[in-house]
């Protein structure tokens, strides 16, 4: 009896503390809305910019002032005045500048990395909106700054509520085991492209802002070289890949935004999650605090670029391991890519690897290009730039190629390509036949993460632009597969680039 009366005393503590619990939620519900109605109401007033740099060192005094949740504590004339330019601005005067785990208001939606189910995982819940904040289980966004802009320029309303009729995926993708798999997808939300409906009651229910991170749609590609490709007779109309004489390819494509789950990215760099949070936060100037408060959010979206998958044939075939596939891995270059620049082999292995991959889609199997956001090796276009004029300047030897981006970087690479093979487990891909690349680092993080590669091709020579021997050859003589001549030291030193004022090639 002793025993069943302190199991019921429990049981009265618990329901008390659920009660305390629930009152105070409800206690800053009220505050907050209570909060915003006063921002509302507030008076319009005219402001020098005397008043405005006052105005802003008052936020600043106040916003130091709490590690959670900040109110102006100051003078009325100076709080109201405060709450005034927020509210113009489309913000109450109450500053959020963190959150903590069972802090009060603070629920996040269920969630469990790798689960094989989508019920049973959760969905990504990133929104700030007000119905949404407390049920964040993830934070950042790959576009979270222009989302920024757009607010604080009373561009766009936080509450906005997309609408996603008739934005289904246009192809029918998985799912696959990897999808399951916590160690083979850490960079990706294998259902991202499926979020809305998948977790449409909980939208609808829990009024849960929950958007996709990928996306499926059909498209058409023209390309003038790949006219020249079918008058050459190397690739053949045939109305259904390869449309028309002009070259016309018919293609699907997978929009992709980065969601990491930071214990797996991690471990995929052999480091601390601790470390690895300390870094994220510190080198993106503080601008993500929950890295570090909220341990129990283990999913960040990371403000970077992220990848788009071009497929042709029949996107199911990706994931046959009966038929033969063709992919190309392609790191972003925009001089190359976009603007022709010859100094590098960048368009050329893209145009390349796209033929490629449409002779063996036309062939009964499938081909594949991955786009990847990481401008000139991830160290940006300025960095790029740089070393460009440090080359042209100089003798622009290939001896010296990769030492004039260590030289202003500090280091000669930085894609990382650890991350790069998540893309190919979602789309199902469990081998590949012909690699249309010539790099080690792609080779080693594809073969690493239990993905056959049954043979590597690399750019023939008669794509090569002249201008960019400095580039192939240095990379060839670095470790980049090659079939042929690998040069000597003396060789490499021999390889020269055209300065600016050559004009002859």
């Amino acid at each position: 009896m002793a025993n069943s009366g302190s199991v019921a005393d429990m049981a009265a503590v618990l329901q008390a503390l659920k009660s305390i619990q629930e009152s105070q939620i409800q206690l800053q519900e009220g505050f907050v809305s209570l909060s915003q109605r006063m921002d509302q109401v507030a008076p319009p007033v005219s402001s020098t910019d005397d008043d405005m740099a006052e105005k802003g060192s008052q936020v600043t005094k106040t916003a130091v002032a709490s590690t959670a949740t900040v109110e102006s504590t100051t003078t009325p004339t100076a709080s109201t005045e405060t709450a005034i330019q927020a509210q113009k601005s489309g913000f109450t005067s109450r500053i959020i500048l963190t959150t903590y785990p069972k802090q009060i208001g603070i629920v996040p939606l269920p969630f469990k990395w790798g689960a094989p189910e989508p019920a049973e995982r959760g969905p990504v819940v990133v929104s700030r909106s007000s119905s949404t904040i407390g049920r964040r289980n993830a934070h950042g966004g790959s576009y979270s700054i222009y989302f920024a802009l757009a607010l604080a320029s009373k561009q766009l309303d936080i509450n906005h509520k997309p609408d996603f009729t008739n934005t289904e995926p246009a192809a029918n993708i998985g799912p696959f085991p990897q999808w399951g798999d916590p160690k083979k997808i850490v960079a990706m939300d294998p259902w991202g492209h499926l979020a809305p409906w998948l977790f449409a009651d909980t939208i609808k229910n829990e009024n849960v802002d929950i958007r996709p991170t990928i996306a499926i749609t059909k498209a058409h590609m023209k390309l003038p070289e790949l006219e020249e490709s079918v008058r050459a007779g190397r690739l053949v109309p045939d109305g259904k890949i390869c449309l028309n004489s002009a070259g016309e390819l018919a293609v699907t494509k997978f929009a992709v935004e980065p969601v990491w789950y930071l214990p797996g990215v991690a471990e995929r760099f052999g480091i601390d999650e601790g470390v690895l949070r300390r870094s994220l936060f510190e080198h993106t100037g503080g601008s993500y605090p929950e890295l570090i408060t909220r341990g129990d959010i283990k999913v960040f979206l990371p403000p970077i670029g992220g990848l788009t998958v071009y497929c042709f044939g029949d996107p199911a075939k990706m994931s046959d391991e009966k038929v033969r596939l063709a992919l190309r891995i392609h790191d972003e270059c925009n001089g190359s890519d976009v603007f022709g620049s010859d100094i590098c082999t960048c368009r050329p292995y893209l145009i390349y690897g796209i033929e490629e991959a449409v002779k063996e889609a036309q062939n009964g199997g499938s081909g594949v290009v991955i786009y990847f956001r990481k401008e000139g090796r991830a160290l940006g276009e300025v960095t790029k730039y740089l070393v460009y004029n440090a080359r042209k300047r100089g003798e622009d030897r290939a001896s010296d190629y990769f030492k004039r981006t260590e030289n202003i970087a500090g280091v000669k690479d930085m894609r990382f390509q650890a991350l790069m093979p998540d893309i190919l487990h979602w789309l199902g891909i469990k081998k590949i036949d012909r690699m249309l690349s010539m790099s080690n680092m792609k080779h080693d993080a594809i073969v690493g993460q239990g993905i056959p590669i049954h043979e590597r091709v690399e750019l023939p020579e008669e794509w090569i632009p002249q201008d960019s021997r400095v580039e192939i050859d240095a990379k060839i003589t670095a470790g980049y597969f090659t079939t042929g001549h690998r040069m000597t030291e003396d060789e490499l030193k021999a390889v020269k680039g055209r300065m600016w004022e050559d004009i002859d090639h």
